[in-house]
């Protein structure tokens, strides 16, 4: 058995908490696929990120990193009391190094349908610019 399936068995016996259980579930880190482009004025990067609410979304730029982190939640009403599950809420977690030519201080974040969308300007001192050229 593996160890979230004992962990269930041994809380199904009342050894384990549910607390616990959430805590082990969490522990079990999913990374979320991305799409991710770039032009000449931006970066943008979707991430997906189904079953997130803002409230469980943590985006973080530090030391050139950006750090995404997020709690899916699988909706219970309160009506019910959940015994048994085999659905997980996975917990993701994404970082990405930022090259100095974007300006992260400007990062947008938007997040819907469970996409998170991130767009980060390219710096103007970056950005590519045309040069004259004059003949003669």
């Amino acid at each position: 058995m593996s160890d979230y399936n004992t962990q269930i068995a041994e809380r199904d016996q009342g050894t384990v908490t549910r607390q616990e259980a959430t805590e082990a579930r969490r522990r079990q880190t999913s990374t979320p696929s991305v799409d991710i482009v770039e032009d000449p004025h931006k970066v943008t990067l979707w991430a997906d990120l189904p079953g997130v609410s803002r409230d469980k979304l943590d985006v973080k730029v530090h030391d050139g990193s950006l750090t995404i982190e997020a709690e899916s939640v699988v909706p219970v009403t309160s009506k019910l009391q959940l015994v048994h599950t085999e659905v997980r809420a996975p917990y993701f977690a994404r970082t990405f190094t930022v090259s100095e030519d974007f300006d992260t201080s400007k990062v947008e974040a938007s997040l819907k349908d469970g996409v998170l969308t991130l767009t980060i300007p390219r710096r103007e001192e970056a950005k590519p610019r045309r040069i004259e050229v004059s003949a003669g």
